[in-house]
């Protein structure tokens, strides 16, 4: 986060940088764009944030595949809420969509992301 900005996590989140990630924007009729990889700097439950090559409009819709040592998640569905320049690249922040709303509430995803989140919240300790 930025110098004056407010944090607006509700959990803390923690460094994931071994964790290979693919984006993709989610496009019109099921047609997307190609996958781009992204470095993962950290995540918890509800969401995460990469280092991309190229900046994202906040509300972007996208769809991530994440691969690591026990963990393989895909066609996790996210939505961009912040960019900004970062190191290399563009810092994008991001809340996974099935914490946003009631309706779109999965389990076996919460399960999923519950697990990797563990994971690094033990190899960060």
């Amino acid at each position: 986060m930025t110098k004056g900005s407010t944090d607006r996590r509700i959990k803390e989140r923690f460094p994931a940088s071994c964790l290979t990630v693919q984006l993709r924007e989610r496009g019109f009729f099921g047609r997307g764009k190609p996958s781009i990889a992204v470095t993962c700097l950290d995540l918890n439950r509800y969401g995460m944030a990469v280092l991309c090559p190229r900046p994202m409009d906040a509300g972007v819709r996208l769809y991530l595949e994440m691969q690591g040592k026990y963990i393989s998640e895909s066609r996790v569905s996210a939505r961009v809420v912040a960019c900004e320049p970062y190191q290399t690249g563009f810092r994008v922040s991001m809340q996974f969509s099935y914490c946003l709303d009631k309706n779109g509430y999965s389990r076996s995803v919460d399960n999923a992301l519950s697990r990797i989140e563990g994971f690094y919240n033990r190899f960060a300790s």
